[in-house]
């Protein structure tokens, strides 16, 4: 995550005709979820480009956008995965602190899921705040075909906006008639990662969403794609940043840009203009050409507000790691030049070794034993000392905790909880937590490409 802050308003002239504003209900907002609730796992079509019918999309449930799922902070949740797929699949609840046996990861945490087959998800969400769910099998097709939906944690105690909106960004790979191309070149998957060739945000190209004029507007985005990072800035409007993965900023702060990686979050306040029918862009400006993720326009009289109102979120109850007792794991970011990973696993890799963590590339999901990078025990405090020596970003994401960035040597750090470091090249970090949560917790790249080619590992905590 890198965030800077400039003085600098944007206006915007676009007033695009694509995805007509909706109100809360229904737009990508979800309601609160029944419990137990079930999820089907299956293929559907949907436009995806704005004109084409693709075949082959994966979701849950009829969608085809992939519910949103809200629950209460501290209260059971439970869900039945059913595989109506032609594979096996798992689910993966992205950033929440649960049980180990519910977190979907194949071998490690849980069997596969097979075709015609169920498996029963159940735990209690201790922390508030924007998180997703998506598959670990077969991670960059399923996840790379639409598998992705929110997962959104509500604390009553939450202040109360005038409107909600949240967005699940992310690209798909497809050709000029809307059929999908080959989910990941090699060449690609060795560097940056493979780019999707249509974005979208909630399935949808450049979507306009109606807000209150003059409202505070809360705008959750998670960005779900496989490869692509952003660098969100907002035309048109003020905002402030309340919370980033899930975890509340202790004090917010104007949105000025931010960059963040897949499986990271952002939550904001955006202050919708006064004027009805005046346009709100957030814009993704990390790349040749920007690219509005999604529009906001304002609808009826000024409601007035004031972005001074914002205040802090509540806190989640995250353990404080010990710094004056905790013990430093040494860890190294690499690329690798060791031979093709082991066949076999149907979850696993994609046939080549690109990428390392202390020199080891993952040898991809199967039912063979592998070694834990560390072994950490419970209620102990520890710093993972990470240096990524290669030319390319990542953003690195672990299972089950939480960690707080304390030190960088790139340059200040917010001391702010998180379960994903976007780790520039060349970067080292200190990431400080504590071990709560028992279990073998995976630590991965969320590029896809660079998690199925090496870039994995897992911690036990006993």
């Amino acid at each position: 995550m890198r965030i800077t802050r400039r003085s600098f308003l944007r206006t915007s002239g676009l007033v695009a005709a694509c995805g007509a504003g909706l109100g809360l209900a229904g737009r990508y907002g979800g309601a609160l979820a029944e419990a137990p609730m079930d999820l089907t796992a299956r293929r559907t079509s949907a436009v995806l480009d704005g004109s084409s019918l693709t075949e082959g999309v994966m979701t849950w449930n009829e969608g085809p956008l992939p519910p949103v799922i809200r629950v209460r902070q501290g209260a059971p949740f439970s869900a039945r995965l059913v595989n109506a797929l032609d594979e096996p699949t798992t689910i993966h609840w992205h950033g929440l602190r649960i049980p180990n046996a519910m977190d979907g990861v194949p071998f490690l945490t849980q069997p596969y899921v097979y075709e015609g087959d169920s498996f029963d998800y159940a735990f209690t969400p201790p922390d508030a705040g924007t998180f997703w769910y998506h598959p670990h099998c077969n991670t960059l097709t399923q996840l790379g075909h639409g598998l992705a939906g929110l997962f959104i944690v509500e604390n009553p105690d939450d202040p109360v906006f005038d409107d909600e909106i949240a967005l699940n960004i992310r690209d798909w790979r497809l050709d000029g008639k809307g059929r999908f191309i080959a989910q990941f070149k090699p060449r690609d998957a060795a560097r940056s990662g493979t780019f999707g060739t249509v974005r979208t945000t909630n399935w949808t190209p450049e979507p306009i969403y109606d807000a209150p004029a003059g409202g505070l507007v809360r705008v959750r985005a998670a960005i779900t794609d496989v490869t692509r990072i952003c660098r969100f800035e907002l035309e048109g409007a003020d905002a402030k940043v309340i919370a980033i993965d899930g975890y509340p900023v202790p004090d917010p702060f104007a949105f000025d840009e931010i960059t963040l990686g897949p499986g990271q979050r952002l939550d904001l306040v955006v202050r919708m203009p006064d004027e009805e029918g005046a346009i709100a862009r957030l814009i993704n400006e990390r790349t040749t050409s920007p690219y509005a993720i999604a529009q906001f326009r304002a609808v009826g009289s000024s409601l007035n507000r004031d972005l001074r109102e914002v205040t802090a979120l509540p806190d989640n109850p995250v353990a404080e790691p010990d710094l004056d007792d905790a013990t430093v794991l040494p860890l190294e970011l690499s690329a690798t030049a060791e031979e093709a990973p082991a066949k076999g696993s149907i979850c696993g890799s994609l046939g080549y070794n690109f990428w390392a963590i202390n020199k080891v590339p993952w040898s991809g999901d199967s039912a063979d034993p592998h070694e834990p990078l560390y072994e950490l025990k419970q209620g102990r405090s520890y710093v993972l000392d990470m240096v990524n020596r290669t030319p390319h970003l990542h953003p690195i994401h672990l299972h089950g905790l939480a960690f707080k960035p304390i030190r960088s040597s790139d340059g200040p750090v917010a001391p702010r909880y998180t379960d994903t470091y976007l780790i520039n090249p060349d970067e080292r970090v200190q990431l400080a937590l504590k071990a709560d949560n028992p279990g073998d917790w995976v630590f991965h790249c969320h590029i896809i490409e660079h998690q199925k080619t090496g870039m994995t590992g897992f911690f036990r905590v006993v």
